[in-house]
């Protein structure tokens, strides 16, 4: 017998439009949606209903097993807290970030992720787990050790994003000293001489890996069909080289003349929902605003704030006569769902997966009321 659920008299967020009516759900599925409302099913009293939020990039699992500096929490617990979070944020799809690679910032052991990835599966498989989860894995190509990290997951099919990243200082994220004195130097308490040993060989394992690891881990991606994201690009030297790897999705670009390329390339320009949320950049580089502004802002991320992801795209709808809360969901549904590959969800359409949110939001802060991941409440 096919399971139905009716949801009623909701303003439903369609790609480009808002309607108020009634949505059907069978066996997991969207079945049909109709204008007006319908003498059964919830009523959700006019609260919205939008596709259920699909999260590229969050360290938050990071944060929940490794809490304090040296502490490592139980695995299962700490991806169940995870979970629990992002989905009452209103995301039922979710890229884990797991960190490949040991440098100068410390790092995982060989090994470790992978044994995080297996809870993943394991907790997954045991029905302890809310929202579906797949993994993102962020290769610090300029670390001696990323490719024997990344052979972990060299069979693994969870793993639908690889990100290339450089942290060394004097490029990218840290183009100049000042932020990186202070993520490193300050926070640290290291002494001169020891801060300037630090950044000496933080720029020579930069020079001797970044390439060739660049190199290898594009050709593994694209032979295995993984979307690859570019981080951090800021220069238009950084664009071209991630158009040449086939780069899909171009992660915090951190200038302008970046954001702008990346986005004429046809990759999807990905920035931090809290920094629309704040109205700037944790790190001191380029406000999301300003790409949102310039048309060139396509997917938004939660980061390390889980309920910003739903927050960010009803700020950008209040503050930016261009975009229409459809334009500005979409950058946390439909957008990175099609960015990964991903084309059964990431929108309310007839015979796509029933991933929905009831959402009520008159001023301010939105607030999930209810979750379906499948068709099947889960918050």
């Amino acid at each position: 017998m096919l399971k139905e659920t009716v949801l009623s008299n909701a303003r439903i967020v369609l790609d480009q439009d808002i309607v108020d009516g009634t949505v059907i759900i069978r066996d997991g599925r969207i079945a049909d949606i109709s204008s007006g409302p319908s003498r059964i099913g919830e009523d959700f009293g006019g609260d919205y209903l939008i596709a259920g939020l699909v999260e590229l990039h969050t360290d938050h699992l990071e944060a929940h097993y490794s809490p304090r500096p040296g502490v490592r929490w139980n695995k299962i617990s700490a991806i169940q807290a995870h979970d629990a979070q992002v989905v009452t944020s209103g995301i039922t799809t979710v890229f884990d970030c797991l960190r490949m690679g040991s440098d100068e910032d410390g790092g995982f052991t060989k090994g470790e992720m992978r044994e995080m990835a297996d809870a993943i599966q394991s907790a997954a498989r045991e029905d302890r787990l809310r929202a579906d989860h797949l993994l993102h894995l962020r290769c610090e190509v300029s670390a001696a050790d990323v490719l024997e990290h990344f052979s972990d997951f060299e069979n693994d099919p969870a793993v639908r994003l690889v990100s290339l990243m450089d942290h060394a200082p004097g490029q990218r994220q840290f183009q100049t000293m000042e932020q990186y004195t202070l993520y490193y130097k300050t926070k640290r308490g290291l002494s001169d001489e020891e801060f300037a040993h630090f950044v000496a060989r933080r720029q020579e394992s930069s020079e001797r890996y970044a390439a060739p690891h660049r190199e290898r881990l594009a050709s593994v991606c694209a032979a295995r069909g993984i979307t690859i994201a570019s981080h951090d690009d800021a220069t238009l030297a950084h664009v071209e080289e991630a158009k040449s790897y086939g780069v899909r999705l171009a992660e915090f670009p951190t200038s302008l003349d970046a954001a702008d390329a990346s986005h004429a390339a046809g990759m999807s320009v990905l920035m931090g929902a809290p920094n629309v949320v704040r109205g700037k950049s944790h790190s001191g580089n380029i406000a999301a605003r300003d790409l949102a502004s310039r048309g060139v802002l396509d997917v938004l991320s939660s980061d390390y704030v889980p309920l910003s992801l739903l927050h960010a795209p009803f700020v950008l709808a209040d503050e930016f006569e261009n975009i229409t809360l459809p334009k500005a969901l979409a950058m946390v549904t439909s957008t990175p769902a099609k960015t990964v590959g991903l084309d059964d969800r990431g929108h309310i359409a007839p015979g796509l997966r029933a991933d929905l949110v009831r959402v009520r939001r008159d001023h301010g802060v939105p607030v999930v009321r209810s979750v379906w991941r499948e068709g099947e409440r889960v918050a």
